[in-house]
């Protein structure tokens, strides 16, 4: 396993919700490498909560969009956008039981669409929610260009 660096945090107007070390709001997702997944660990807040103790719906998507969106910037080497994100809420993620994990493979990649696996366990390793994201892909060129796409080397 290893760690991926965030290569965006050279840039001070960086301030993604999902994974900025500078967003006093944000979730502040770190990544890493293992095998053919990227996985990463958090910690719900109880101010991210949809129903009394149960971590927001939208929360949970949202992280599991990051954790793809990093997979494909590790796992394609290029930058993309969410086209489409099939989510199954399984099981009721609490707030209050300690670290969740996410996880996300690419399953394969179609023309210029990639399609990912991503999955969120709770802090018993239950899977709760899971999700069949699709993200258009640029082309390298046009991710270094209109993205800020580093290029791979610079996540390791």
């Amino acid at each position: 396993m290893r760690k991926i660096l965030n290569p965006f945090t050279k840039d001070s107007d960086y301030k993604c919700f999902g994974c900025s070390p500078k967003n006093e709001h944000g979730l502040k997702l770190e990544f890493y490498e293992d095998g053919e997944y990227v996985i990463s660990s958090w910690e719900p807040v109880d101010y991210l909560q949809g129903y009394i103790n149960v971590l927001h719906g939208g929360i949970q998507t949202t992280l599991l969009d990051e954790i793809a969106s990093w997979t494909v910037n590790v796992k394609a080497k290029t930058a993309g956008v969410t086209s489409n994100i099939n989510i199954s809420f399984k099981k009721v993620v609490y707030i209050n039981k300690g670290i969740i994990k996410l996880k996300c493979k690419l399953i394969e990649i179609k023309r210029n669409i990639a399609i990912l696996s991503a999955e969120l366990y709770d802090s018993e390793d239950v899977l709760c929610t899971k999700a069949e994201i699709h993200y258009f892909l640029f082309k390298p060129e046009i991710a270094k260009a209109k993205n800020l796409y580093p290029g791979y080397e610079n996540f390791f």
